[in-house]
């Protein structure tokens, strides 16, 4: 299976039918239906690693201030206790837990939701420990990668540039900052000549990094892409656009 990795923006986004989720839902048709999805979302942030592992996670709305139309959303996808188990077993970096808890958080549902409208494909979520810094979510990464060959879809869902206290809200129809469009544009960069040791240590790269990653967890899931890319492994770029000033909505394709 290819690997995504997605900038899922807005809550809206996954009740709207816009330029972004709509290139979700044409990517879901470009690749092969995935056996189940694994999603890395920024949302799901905790000590230690964890695997949701019921049998139907429920839909969170982890969110506040939207229209009720968006709270009303349940994506009723299965889960999959048996992958669940056999993907904590592949990580020996770190003990997963099997969580029965969490379920299906906005980061996951409302990317989901458009690729697979039908909710017939069961979808799990890892959750991102917070204690580890970026080399080390990449490198759990790579031990994860005997499940693209079982036709699992691991999403890292973030965005790479999150600064939500800077957002201007004229510009979210479209536009970004200066310092947000160079590191944008630096990420890309590192991305596609296959570099991601800057990447990994992202705090090198100057005020503007420290400025479009204030904090880690949007930025975390990208790793987790990355760090399952084989050597020569095609690599493209979607939705790449900057809104509000301080986000981008960049998405990464491998495979």
């Amino acid at each position: 299976m290819p690997v995504l990795f997605i900038g899922h923006g807005s809550p809206m986004n996954g009740i709207e039918d816009n330029e972004f989720s709509t290139q979700w839902a044409a990517i879901a048709k470009d690749i092969p239906q995935p056996a189940a999805v694994l999603v890395v979302s920024a949302h799901w942030f905790t000590k230690g690693t964890h695997i949701t592992a019921m049998d139907f996670p429920q839909t969170i709305h982890d969110f506040g201030g939207f229209p009720q139309e968006l709270f009303d959303v349940a994506y009723p996808a299965p889960g999959n206790p048996a992958l669940a188990a056999e993907t904590a077993q592949l990580v020996h970096s770190t003990v997963v837990g099997l969580d029965h808890d969490w379920g299906l958080d906005h980061g996951a549902w409302t990317v989901v939701r458009h690729m697979y409208p039908e909710a017939s494909i069961p979808v799990l979520q890892l959750s991102i420990d917070y204690t580890k810094d970026a080399r080390y979510h990449y490198e759990l990464a790579g031990e994860l990668y005997q499940l693209r060959k079982k036709g699992v879809l691991i999403l890292g869902s973030g965005n790479m540039v999150h600064n939500l206290r800077m957002i201007s809200w004229p510009m979210m129809n479209g536009g970004g900052y200066d310092w947000a469009l160079q590191i944008n544009d630096k990420f890309k960069e590192l991305i596609l000549n296959n570099d991601h040791r800057p990447l990994m240590n992202y705090q090198s790269l100057g005020k503007e990094a420290m400025l479009a990653i204030p904090t880690p967890e949007h930025y975390l899931p990208l790793m987790y892409t990355l760090g399952l890319k084989q050597e020569k492994e095609p690599i493209s770029l979607f939705n790449d656009k900057a809104i509000g000033g301080s986000l981008t909505m960049t998405s990464v394709r491998i495979g």
